[in-house]
C-alpha cells in the first residue's frame, strides 16, 4: 500500500473549488483529487442562500477578480448558478476510477466557469469527458452504475470523517484540513514545514 497523499476535495458546482483546482494543478501536482457530493457534507455552503442581489454580486465579483489576478480566463457564469452537479459528480467519480479525475475535473470546471456552460446538461459534461478521451457511451454508462454512485457516497462519507465540512478542502496526511481557496496558502506552508 502506498503512502497517504494530500487530498483535494471538490464539487464541480463550486467556483471557489475551480480556482483552487487551477492552483493545485500547478503547485501541488501530487495531490489526490477526490470528487465529493457537497450537499452531503456537514457544513457545505451550497451558494443557494444569498441574502440579497448585492450579496450575490459581491461574491461573483470576488471570484472574477481572483481569476483575473491569477491570469485565468475571465469567469463566465453558467445559467443557472449555482447548478445541480449530481450527474457531473458521478462522471467525475467514474473518471477518478479510470485514473482521469484531474483531466476530467479541470475540463468540467473550465466548461462551467470559463465557458459558462451548465453542468446539469449532459452534453456539456460529455464535452468535458471527450476532452480527456473518455468515450460518451462509457460516460453515460459509468455515471449510471450503482457502484459509481456508491463510490461517490463513500468518498463523501470519508471526507466528512476526516473533518471536511465544505468544498474546496485540502486534507493533509497529518489530519489537518484547510477549507476554501483562501486557505490554500496556509496548506502549502504546512506542507513545506
Amino acid at each position: 500500500m502506498g503512502a497517504v497523499r494530500t487530498a483535494f476535495y471538490y464539487d464541480l458546482f463550486s467556483p471557489e473549488a475551480y480556482l483552487t483546482a487551477e492552483r493545485i494543478i500547478a503547485l501541488l501536482p501530487a495531490a489526490e483529487w477526490i470528487p465529493v457530493s457537497a450537499p452531503d457534507l456537514p457544513g457545505a455552503d451550497l451558494l443557494d442562500g444569498f441574502l440579497c442581489p448585492t450579496d450575490r454580486e459581491a461574491f461573483c465579483d470576488r471570484i472574477e477578480r481572483l481569476a483575473a489576478r491569477r491570469g485565468l480566463q475571465a469567469i463566465r457564469w453558467p445559467d443557472p448558478f449555482p447548478s445541480d452537479t449530481a450527474f457531473a459528480m458521478r462522471v467525475a467519480t467514474y473518471a477518478c476510477q479510470m485514473g482521469r479525475a484531474v483531466a476530467f475535473s479541470l475540463a468540467a470546471f473550465r466548461q462551467a466557469f470559463a465557458g459558462g456552460r451548465d453542468l446539469r446538461v449532459p452534453d456539456n459534461v460529455l464535452i468535458a469527458a471527450a476532452a480527456c478521451e473518455i468515450h460518451p457511451r462509457a460516460v453515460s454508462k459509468g455515471a449510471g452504475l450503482a457502484s459509481v454512485a456508491r463510490a461517490l457516497d463513500d468518498a463523501t462519507a470519508l471526507a466528512a470523517q476526516r473533518g471536511v465540512r465544505d468544498v474546496p478542502a485540502l486534507w493533509l496526511p497529518d489530519g489537518r484540513v484547510f477549507h476554501g481557496d483562501e486557505a490554500f496558502d496556509g496548506a502549502m506552508r504546512a506542507l513545506i514545514a
